[in-house]
């Protein structure tokens, strides 16, 4: 679980964590909308802007048979054709440059996920620093080995993919020339439910393959972001668009300016938060153990006098003798004067 590095951005457990807003088909068909996409993806504080390229012929066939309709009634896109909808949601691949361009220029790391070799061809012509693999294309084992054979880091989602499944996608990725992998954790559903999102496995899929392992999210909200990266997400990726209002295939679980605003600012609260393995107090909280309780004298005594629970009692601030010391000290002689706000000492137990 080597630190990877792309661009100027370092991705690990000692970074704070790295977000990708994924365009999809949120332009609408539009590059002008696109290009404002990548600038609010940018001023959202977001670290990559990924892409998705292919088209429609690539994807899949023309064909009108039920195979190729969407029969699920649960699904945002029911009844409508493959073709049809993923003809509607690509980007056009001379929209590429200009959406990269404007990236780099903003500061963001450009990508995309390719769908086929000739989407992978005509990436590194435009000299994509890294790769993302589809959950759907997971176990596309030709799609990764050429993928991996540029030498360059892959994200691979993992939806739907049993453990068998991800143990030969990785394998698949190394043999073919990949070094430098990151597996996400996603739920196949659009939009997904935080019950269903089981981001336990998160560490566990870190452990068992000696990976880095990430969110590639379809919940709403920050909620199950920021607890994967409790849980040692190191990449968080989050479909993105301007306003869900103004539709579009991916609009319904996509994240708008605001929210990505917040996504970036949470997580790493989140990744601050994790810290090292610590007990007692911190650098930061020693000022704060003068507010423990300690023992102090409550009414004037005198020498010979004993100490009872009216003239000494258990109060802030914590200058004083420890709480656990109290039950010894009631009923002992004082041996000298002790005034009202006096602390008692360890010498007074002797």
């Amino acid at each position: 679980m080597e630190l990877i590095n792309v661009g100027p951005y370092h991705i690990g457990k000692e970074y704070r964590p790295f977000i990708i807003a994924e365009m999809s088909g949120n332009h609408n068909q539009s590059l002008e909308r696109a290009l404002k996409i990548v600038e609010a993806a940018a001023e959202a504080g977001a670290h990559a802007l990924k892409i998705q390229t292919y088209t429609a012929d690539t994807l899949t066939l023309n064909v009108n048979t039920d195979d190729f309709m969407i029969a699920d009634k649960e699904s945002l896109w029911k009844n409508r054709k493959l073709y049809d909808l993923y003809n509607e949601a690509y980007t056009p691949w001379e929209w590429h440059k200009p959406i990269f361009d404007r990236a780099r220029e903003l500061g963001m790391i450009p990508f995309s996920t390719p769908f086929d070799n000739t989407a992978v061809d005509f990436l590194e012509t435009l000299d994509v620093p890294m790769y993302k693999i589809a959950s759907f294309e997971n176990t596309d084992l030709p799609l990764i080995e050429k993928v991996a054979s540029t030498g360059k880091p892959m994200i691979v989602s993992t939806g739907m993919a049993t453990v068998a499944e991800i143990d030969e996608l990785v394998r698949t990725a190394k043999n073919a020339g990949c070094k430098d992998l990151i597996l996400l954790k996603c739920t196949s559903t659009y939009p997904a439910t935080p019950e269903n999102t089981n981001i336990s496995t998160i560490p566990h899929m870190r452990e068992m393959l000696n990976v880095q392992v990430g969110l590639s999210d379809h919940t709403m909200g920050t909620g199950v972001a920021v607890a994967a990266v409790a849980l040692g997400a190191t990449v968080v990726e989050k479909h993105f668009t301007l306003s869900r209002a103004d539709g579009g295939v991916d609009s319904t679980f996509s994240m708008e300016p605001a929210e990505m605003k917040l996504l970036v600012k949470e997580t790493e609260r989140a990744w601050q938060s994790i810290g090292q393995i610590t007990y007692g107090p911190t650098e930061k909280e020693k000022a704060s153990l003068k507010f423990r309780r300690s023992i102090y004298v409550s009414q004037d005594i005198q020498a010979g006098e004993k100490f009872t629970e009216e003239n000494i009692r258990i109060v802030r601030p914590g200058y004083g003798l420890e709480p656990k010391y109290y039950p010894k000290l009631i009923g002992k002689v004082a041996k000298k004067d002790y005034k009202t706000g006096m602390p008692i000492r360890f010498d007074d137990l002797i």
